[in-house]
């Protein structure tokens, strides 16, 4: 059996994607963070870890990202998982009574609309789950949670009012990350770390040139900080074809010739949950 961690506690978006996407010959282990679950893997605690990556309102989850560069992990699978938030609260709780909302901080953008239209003051948590064992634990009827339904019956908490993020269509990306590279037969996709030699202006749109003249689409584009000096950035670049595409092979002998430096993150295929 394989041992996957993802972030707890019980009841998380996290726990059911995990649970909807590998078999029932699992070894589940719950961290508090998303850092704490990719050291894990890191430090091969566990086989494999599913993490959020990307939701379609509140865009990318830095933290994973920095977490998956930070301890050089590998991405082995992608997960499309449909979100559905609602407000809930204790017993004795109603929306007159609301005043203070408690969330993860994905959670609370995608809600933002509802947030605004009643005056809630916010208050992050680590994840859904624990904000609604803060409302648990308060015994108040001020203070609700912005959670899943499957939150809402672990905690013992009623729902307020249903589906309340702000775009019905609401959907988050999880991966599945690994300490190695994996290759398949199955692979649609490639994530690639590239480091520019240089700060020169126009530095990403030749890099990105040499993708379009090959004919490779790309996906999703993410710059993250060097951590050397101000301004300095590197480029997670996610395409629509796999590591071993003779195309992706040429761009990165050609990026490779201009001193780029070019480090495959994972080669993989999407599964809708």
């Amino acid at each position: 059996m394989i041992r996957v961690a993802y972030l707890g506690p019980k009841g998380t978006f996290s726990e059911e994607a995990a649970h909807q996407f590998f078999s029932d010959q699992t070894i589940w282990v719950m961290y508090e963070s998303i850092l704490d679950v990719l050291e894990a893997v890191h430090n091969e605690e566990v086989d494999k870890c599913i993490v959020p990556i990307e939701n379609s309102i509140a865009g990318n989850i830095h933290t994973t990202i920095d977490g998956l560069l930070m301890y050089d992990l590998h991405i082995e699978a992608d997960l499309i998982f449909t979100v559905s938030l609602h407000l809930i609260g204790n017993q004795d709780s109603n929306m007159n009574t609301i005043n203070t909302i408690s969330s993860i901080s994905p959670a609370i953008n995608q809600c933002r609309d509802f947030i605004k239209k009643h005056s809630y003051k916010c208050e992050y948590t680590d994840s859904t789950s624990k904000a609604a064992q803060l409302v648990k634990d308060s015994n108040e009827n001020n203070i609700a949670a912005i959670a899943s339904k499957l939150v809402a019956f672990e905690h013992g908490l009623k729902i307020l009012q249903s589906e309340i993020q702000d775009n019905s269509v609401n959907h988050t990306r999880f991966i599945v990350v690994g300490k190695g590279l994996v290759e398949s037969a199955e692979q649609m996709k490639s994530m690639m770390l590239i480091n520019p030699n240089n700060e020169n202006p126009g530095v990403l749109s030749s890099i990105l040139n040499v993708f379009s003249a090959l004919g490779i689409n790309l996906t999703w584009i993410e710059s993250r900080p060097t951590g050397k000096r101000l301004g300095t950035y590197r480029f997670l670049i996610e395409s629509e074809v796999a590591q071993n595409d003779q195309r992706m092979v040429k761009a990165i002998r050609i990026l490779e010739t201009f001193e780029h430096q070019v480090h495959i993150v994972g080669s993989y295929s999407t599964t809708v949950l």
